[in-house]
């Protein structure tokens, strides 16, 4: 490695995505760019062949790089290169390429304007995960180019000792080829929390920080790097103090982490002995066996989202009844909170035809579609009915602003309910229906919707993207946008005052849930669950553990009056101290 000198502790913010210190070399990954040409004349049955000849190999090396993950044992994660295989053989897809292929252009082009249109289909959904799986499909379909073009591509990069990664940003089996044994951790200009890269640094234990910018790409390799995955900073070419520093609390957060998953599994009870319900957010079956691992109480949020993308049509009622069999099975008696379809007015599924907006997050989306699509909307509520069967399922509908539309909403329930028994299917004697609380207007009318409701799920993500007017996905106003702003904190005290008063259980199934400042003010409001990615329910475990609820009610009411975000974490830091 070039070991070039740069100005002393450069430091760089970005976002946590895999918690972590790390220490050593930069080395950046130089990713190798794909040229095709655009031909017209083509005959669409030999391009067409073309085409499966490429997937059909490409399906060969994703097969190896799956299993040479669960060998690693990383099964959860190996699911990815199962749901890429199924990618590039959706009928959806071939089906869109087919047509473009009567155009008689060449397979190249065809492939990637058929990859390109579902990537962007995924990138335009609200929800950050599934966001992020659009990478997915361009991973895959990148690989298919490829072979296409004959190109014979090592995707093994080969690292010759220890060091920090930095790139733009790596696919999922970029990701996966990597010698994890040599990579310290992941610096990244792009992404986001859920991105693979994130997903797959939690999986293997490596520290990650994304969406660094453009400016992390420049370190040149060598650049001596302190990484800390946890609040996601950076510092390139650190003085020796800063080095002993950083070491020390190394060593002391390695001893801490171990702790924290010897006890993952027990119940998250504070000092004074009160228990606290920890649960995950999950997509699959596969996600659900991690949560478990992790020591997750129940599904706090199951997103039913990826059942209807990427496909011409809708999924029936038997294809949705299995996935969700698939992840109650898994969960056995564990109480699962299944959030209805999450999609609208910013997402182009071909088969609702829901046309472009010009503002998708206050659009036509979520249960507002749902509720103008009533015998869509049933097909997914009898599914949900018939697995519910001997298991503890309860059902949330997302996007609520008004009570008219819980209620419309409810009476489908019992529509659906009403077919489904005199269908003869078997079916749950009750199941507790609820709310996504993620709109100012169902905050503040709180102790209106608990007559109608059996529980409140808020959804921190947008809760704050509206209250502060910031979009979440604009990098110029994202700073904006942090739930531990005091309109917000007070708007989720209303929520759970109300709740409490009514005899109904709150929770919070937004990223909040398991950000460490927000977990023990949380706790002082009276939350009753914290549902998270399955990763980070050990330490949220330890944080709560750390606390008495006399403490964090303390806590609350002090942070309550303060004026800002940046003071309400630097209260709850002090407090501890305290």
């Amino acid at each position: 490695m070039n070991h070039t000198a740069i100005s002393s502790n450069r430091k760089m913010k970005g976002i946590a995505a895999a918690p972590g210190l790390a220490e050593g070399p930069s080395l950046r990954w130089h990713k190798e760019n794909l040229h095709f040409e655009r031909l017209s004349g083509k005959d669409p049955q030999q391009e067409r062949q073309r085409i499966d000849q490429a997937v059909t190999r490409v399906q060969k090396d994703l097969s190896a790089l799956r299993d040479k993950m669960r060998v690693e044992n990383h099964a959860d994660e190996a699911a990815v290169f199962d749901a890429h295989i199924l990618m590039l053989e959706d009928p959806s897809l071939m089906k869109y390429i087919d047509g473009l292929l009567k155009k008689t252009i060449n397979a190249e082009a065809a492939w990637m304007d058929g990859i390109q249109f579902f990537a962007e289909q995924l990138a335009a959904l609200p929800d950050d995960t599934l966001q992020a799986r659009s990478i997915d499909i361009i991973d895959a379909g990148s690989r298919v180019l490829s072979a296409l073009l004959g190109v014979e591509k090592d995707h093994l990069f080969i690292i010759s000792e220890p060091c920090v990664i930095i790139a733009q940003d790596l696919t999922p089996s970029e990701t996966a080829s990597l010698d994890k044994s040599k990579v310290l951790a992941f610096c990244i200009a792009e992404g986001g929390p859920t991105s693979h890269t994130a997903i797959l640094a939690r999986a293997y234990g490596i520290p990650a920080v994304v969406g660094l910018g453009e400016s992390v790409l420049s370190l040149p390799d060598g650049t001596q790097m302190l990484v800390d995955g946890t609040s996601g900073q950076i510092i390139a070419n650190p003085d020796q103090w800063t080095i002993q520093s950083f070491t020390q609390r190394k060593n002391m957060e390695e001893k801490k982490g171990a702790i924290e998953y010897q006890l993952a599994q027990e119940p998250a009870a504070t000092r004074d002995g009160i228990s606290v319900e920890v649960v995950a957010n999950v997509s699959n079956s596969g996600e659900a066996e991690s949560a478990i691992f992790y020591g997750a109480e129940g599904i706090g949020l199951f997103r039913t989202e990826f059942l209807f993308l990427k496909r011409q049509y809708e999924p029936s009622e038997e294809e949705q009844l299995q996935a969700y069999r698939q992840v109650l099975d898994v969960m056995e008696k564990r109480p699962v909170v299944v959030r209805t379809i999450d999609v609208g007015g910013d997402k182009d599924i071909p088969y609702l035809n829901l046309g472009k907006e010009d503002n998708p997050f206050l659009g036509w989306r979520a249960v507002r579609m749902c509720l103008e699509r009533p015998e869509f909307f049933k097909v997914q509520l009898r599914a949900l009915w018939r697995a519910s069967q001997g298991h503890d399922l309860r059902i949330m509908f997302p996007m609520i602003a008004t009570l008219e539309e819980v209620r419309k909403a409810k009476a489908l329930l019992m529509e659906a309910h009403r077919e489904v028994v005199q269908a003869r299917h078997k079916v749950a004697e009750k199941i507790q229906v609820g709310i996504m609380v993620e709109t100012p207007s169902a905050a503040i009318m709180a102790d209106r919707f608990v007559r109608e409701v059996n529980f409140f799920s808020i959804g921190t993500n947008d809760l704050t993207q509206y209250t502060l007017a910031a979009d979440r996905d604009n990098p110029k106003v994202a700073h904006l946008g942090d739930p531990c702003h005091p309109a917000v904190l007070r708007q989720i005290k209303m929520v759970i005052d109300s709740g409490h008063a009514a005899g109904i259980w709150v929770g919070v199934c937004g990223e909040m849930a398991s950000d460490p400042d927000a977990i023990p003010v949380l706790l002082g409001l009276g939350l009753d669950e914290f549902s998270m990615a399955p990763s980070a329910i050990p330490h949220a475990k330890y944080i709560l553990r750390q606390w008495s609820t006399s403490q964090a009610r303390q806590l609350a009411e002090q942070v309550l009056d303060l004026d800002s975000a940046a003071s309400v974490r630097q209260r709850v830091r002090d407090f501890h101290v305290e």
